[in-house]
């Protein structure tokens, strides 16, 4: 990872509204971000799976890059994509990865207009770009967009108040997007999110950012931060760059095989095909899984895991209390001998070991609309 360059703490654009909200801050990934709010995480939580939250998310990165079928080409030597069948406003969640098929960030393409659109972990965004950059030589414009925020807006009742506010929303399908205008300024949006729940996301010039996110408010939207966005993926099963992936673990051992086309596996022509082939044909030592403890006691990041015979056999990755199930929920990589369904495992927490299981993704089941593609 390069060292930052600027030290200086970022605010994005709706810093004020979060303060004007009874915002707690933390620091993330190099930006001041709402952790939660006045009702606290375990009701933004409840708020967001029953009616919709709206989720600063603008520390991320937005990237564009502008060119052709060679772009396709070359990306696809990158990523583990069909990028030649990806339709114009369609997107695929895929990784970047190093020649042993360590992942340095998860994220999302669309295929644009003249390119595509990345969005990348705020966390990695400034590696990833200069990833990137080599990669393609320096071949094509690219541009991680500064002047642009990213708003999320997530739950069941998200569809119906951001129609309100941009018409046409309704008709994209989950995993789809366009350009809408707002303000007779472009922004755009895509059926997708990070929750478990329908929702959309929305790249929003800056200046539009605070009035737009006001506007969603007004028609019954709630401000929604960090801490209930982690505690709603972790029950949904979704994966936390930094947490669930890194550098030292594969989308194989991740158990991520679905985001990797079949097509591009039988060619073998990207970055890291030469481990994921072995991993797919050999099997993997460590896989990850889901966790549920017996009980009510919370095994959080770094927790030792122990089979039956108290061998040690693998770690939490990420834990929580989920407030959709009402019980304690987590994820982690076990030796793959251990990685079935109800087995038995221990949780070393605070020197003592509590009884757990195995447990099959999701935690809380999703409820994205599918539609037609």
């Amino acid at each position: 990872m390069g060292k930052r360059v600027n030290m200086e703490i970022k605010k994005t654009s709706l810093y004020q509204l979060h303060q004007d909200n009874n915002a707690k801050f933390v620091e993330f990934a190099g930006y001041q971000m709402p952790i939660q709010y006045s009702d606290g995480i375990v009701e933004e939580h409840k708020f967001t799976r029953n009616h919709s939250g709206i989720f600063d998310v603008s520390h991320m990165g937005q990237l564009f890059i502008q060119g052709s079928e060679d772009l396709v080409n070359d990306l696809e030597k990158i990523f583990p994509l069909d990028l030649k069948k990806l339709k114009l406003n369609h997107s695929k969640y895929s990784f970047l990865m190093n020649s042993d098929a360590g992942i340095y960030d998860d994220l999302i393409i669309t295929k644009i207009e003249n390119g595509f659109l990345i969005i990348l972990n705020a966390a990695c965004k400034e590696s990833d770009f200069e990833i990137l950059s080599k990669l393609l030589n320096n071949k094509y414009e690219m541009v991680l967009d500064e002047k642009r925020s990213l708003i999320a807006i997530q739950g069941p009742k998200s569809v119906e108040i951001l129609n309100d506010v941009i018409k046409g929303v309704e008709d994209l399908n989950f995993m789809t997007g366009d350009w809408f205008l707002f303000n007779d300024k472009k922004v755009y949006i895509t059926r997708s999110g990070y929750t478990g729940e329908d929702g959309f996301e929305i790249s929003v010039e800056n200046e539009l950012a605070d009035q737009f996110t006001r506007k969603l408010i007004e028609k019954g939207a709630k401000l929604i931060g960090l801490g209930a966005r982690d505690t709603l993926r972790l029950e949904a099963g979704l994966c936390l760059y930094g947490h669930e992936l890194d550098k030292g673990k594969t989308p194989i051992e991740a158990n991520l095989k679905w985001a990797i086309s079949k097509d591009r596996i039988s060619k073998g022509d990207f970055i890291g095909s030469d481990i994921i082939i072995k991993q797919l044909n050999d099997g993997v030592q460590k896989v990850r899984v889901g966790i549920k403890p017996e009980g009510r006691i919370i095994a959080r990041e770094k927790t030792k895991i122990f089979n039956q015979s108290d061998l040690h056999i693998g770690e939490i990755t990420s834990g929580t209390f989920g407030p959709s199930v009402n019980g304690p929920v987590a994820m982690g990589y076990v030796e793959n001998e251990f990685s079935k369904k109800d087995t038995k495992v221990f949780l070393e927490v605070r020197g003592k070991k509590h009884p757990a299981n195995i447990c099959g993704l999701p935690f809380y089941k999703k409820n994205y609309v599918k539609g037609v593609n």
